[in-house]
């Protein structure tokens, strides 16, 4: 498997990447014989010690995109946990049906199957239809976008919803994969009037 090790805010030696280029060669025996795989070291100081590096894995395996993220202590935890994580998604892969009509057959069927007997509509398997099943409410003070990073770095999370304090609108603070920030703020549109 050809490997590709970068890092960000980390020091990456000799004996760490051999390291990783040795537990990734537990992929070999699920992965394409020319897979190739991309991992990125990242250490946060900012997060806790328990998260405090981060491991993302880009595998390219045949037709097979699989991507993964994890945290850890250290980067060698980090990996270990992603390369879990990892086996799994390529396992899963593997097993998927290629064809858009495989994977839509066994839908088509059930679709079929429902409207024949006169219950087509909404459902998840059993009959009954879909239903919010927990419903979780937070009180929202105003802020601006640099206090909400701020915020969603100490919660560890990879989004967060604010009031913000410019426009008195609910905003969206997202990471984006290049370790930047993303902001989605809501526009109205007025009744009648298509953007």
């Amino acid at each position: 498997m050809k490997t590709s090790v970068k890092a960000r805010n980390l020091e990456l030696s000799d004996r760490l990447r051999a390291t990783i280029e040795r537990k990734l060669r537990r992929l070999d025996r699920i992965s394409h014989p020319e897979a190739e795989a991309t991992v990125e070291l990242i250490a946060n100081a900012s997060h806790s010690a328990d998260a405090s590096h981060v491991a993302e894995v880009t595998l390219v395996s045949g037709a097979d995109v699989v991507r993964s993220v994890s945290s850890g202590a250290t980067a060698v935890a980090a990996i270990d946990t992603v390369l879990d994580k990892l086996e799994r998604q390529v396992v899963r892969a593997k097993t998927r049906p290629r064809r858009v009509r495989e994977r839509a057959a066994p839908e088509a069927d059930l679709v079929l199957a429902r409207e024949g007997i006169g219950t087509v509509g909404p459902s998840d398997g059993t009959g009954r239809s879909p239903r919010v099943t927990r419903i979780k409410r937070f009180d929202m003070e105003p802020m601006f976008e640099e206090d909400a990073i701020t915020r969603m770095e100490d919660l560890g999370h990879a989004f967060y919803l604010f009031l913000n304090a410019e426009g008195e609108n609910l905003c969206v603070l997202y990471r984006r994969t290049d370790g930047s920030y993303g902001l989605i703020e809501p526009v109205t549109v007025p009744p009648g009037r298509s953007r």
